[in-house]
């Protein structure tokens, strides 16, 4: 035996598991790719995926930037909106105290309805006195107009006197150069003839006083008429100061009751009954829905394309986007909210922050909308103006004539003032109101002056029918 064949008798047999696992695998089976050859595959759909993406980003921001040249670039739009109104206060024109109340908050009124009644007694009584001086006064100058015929009769007595007068000192003087030259010859007494002279001097006195008696009712005439000519009774200035006073009577008792100005729903109602209230005191407030607009605050930067006339699409969050309004820029403000406010920024000051401003866009809405989706002021609105057209004005060309607001509430106050007056002045009159314009046309005054003949003032007195 070879010493190798006992060196492997003498060593242990491997087992199985031992001799496989010691044992080389094939190089056929083992085999690994090299990495080189799979890389190139996953580079490639790597790179294919990235282009995919990048290419959509591409083309998203291509759509958009079509979208936006296309479409946003023509729109404004600021979720900075809210419904604005009239609100109308109610406030009294007189004082008094609150002894009715006719209305309620959220309550819907008409124009001219009444609302709150104030005590109408203190009101009541100065009518009354205003309505009886009224009548003095007409019947005053009622006395006026009567006097120039009984000034005219009087200045005809007094020229009759003078005329008197004057065939006393014609006569007187007569017989005075009748027996002046009897005197000499004895035919006529001395004692006579002084009788004869006193007579004369007695007439021409006499004369002289009826001449002043005429002359003083001339003038007395030309006074009289200067406070009644070219006038009639009721056009006298008494009789219009004292008319004067009773519209003024009357419409404080009117206004006792407290009318609603217009149509609305009534709000912030403060007044209570048995209140003592003074002029100008607000006692609650009347909101028209039905006129309502939007002031949209818009970014300084955003008005450059804004143009009054150009159409808004306006939502409203109380309804939601499924109900849509539209309407026109009415105007632009002529200034900031910032500018206006009640404590205005001092941007004086050392730190100084720059905030970009807004400015109030009013827009008008539709009336239909409005009345088929009721809004209420404050409301938050979602506005979108349209600027593809900017043919407009930034800024309105000139005011309008007519009035954005007129109430006919008050008219009928004023309407019965002026009959009630009529009615004093008629009942106090003594004939129709009017019939003095046609009296003083038919016939009319001429002022007696002190050297008017005195044919001219015999003149039949037609003016006392005044």
């Amino acid at each position: 035996m070879k010493p190798d064949d006992a060196t492997r008798l003498s060593e242990p047999a491997p087992s199985d598991a031992t001799a496989a696992l010691a044992a080389p695998a094939p190089a056929a089976e083992t085999s690994v790719p090299p990495p080189a050859a799979a890389a190139p595959a996953g580079g490639s759909r790597r790179k294919t995926a990235l282009l995919g993406v990048a290419g959509a980003v591409l083309l998203a921001g291509l759509a958009y930037g079509a979208y936006w040249a296309l479409v946003l670039n023509h729109f404004e739009s600021t979720d900075n909106a809210y419904v604005q109104g009239n609100v109308v206060q109610l406030t009294p024109q007189v004082a008094g105290t609150v002894i009715s109340i006719a209305a309620d908050d959220t309550d819907f009124v008409k124009a001219g309805q009444t609302l709150v009644k104030l005590d109408p007694a203190d009101a009541r009584v100065a009518l009354e006195q205003a309505e009886a001086q009224l009548a003095q006064a007409v019947r005053q100058s009622r006395t006026l107009f009567v006097n120039n015929g009984a000034l005219r009769a009087q200045i005809a007595a007094r020229e009759a006197d003078l005329a008197r007068a004057q065939s006393d000192v014609a006569r007187a003087q007569e017989d005075v150069a009748r027996r002046a030259p009897l005197v000499a010859s004895g035919a006529v007494g001395k004692e006579e003839f002084n009788h004869v002279t006193s007579q004369l001097a007695v007439a021409k006195t006499a004369l002289s006083a009826a001449e002043s008696g005429a002359q003083a009712a001339r003038e007395q005439l030309a006074s009289n008429q200067s406070l009644t000519e070219g006038i009639s009774v009721e056009e006298h200035p008494n009789v219009l100061q004292a008319a004067g006073k009773v519209r003024e009577a009357h419409l404080a008792l009117a206004r006792a009751e407290l009318l609603s100005p217009v149509d609305g729903y009534v709000a912030r109602r403060s007044v209570q009954l048995g209140q003592r209230v003074q002029a100008g005191t607000p006692l609650l407030s009347v909101i028209a829905l039905k006129d309502v607009w939007v002031d949209a605050n818009f970014k300084e930067g955003q008005l450059r394309n804004l143009r009054i006339g150009q159409p808004v699409e306006l939502v409203a969050d109380v309804y939601g986007k499924k109900v849509e309004y539209h309407g026109t820029i009415e105007g632009l403000g002529a200034g900031t909210g910032a500018a206006f406010a009640l404590l205005p920024a001092q941007n004086a000051t050392g730190n100084w922050i720059k905030v970009v401003q807004r400015v109030p866009v009013r827009i008008a809405l539709d009336p239909k909308e409005v009345a088929e989706h009721p809004l209420r002021i404050g409301l938050s609105m979602d506005a979108r103006v349209d600027v593809s057209k900017t043919g407009g004005r930034m800024l309105a060309e000139a005011s309008q004539n007519t009035s954005h607001a007129k109430s006919a509430a008050f008219d009928e106050g004023r309407a019965a003032a002026d009959a009630d007056v009529r009615r004093i002045i008629a009942a106090n009159l003594g004939r129709p109101v009017g019939a003095a314009a046609t009296a003083r046309s038919a016939v009319p005054q001429t002022a007696v002056r002190a050297d008017r003949p005195a044919s001219l003032a015999r003149a039949p007195s037609a003016a006392a029918a005044h």
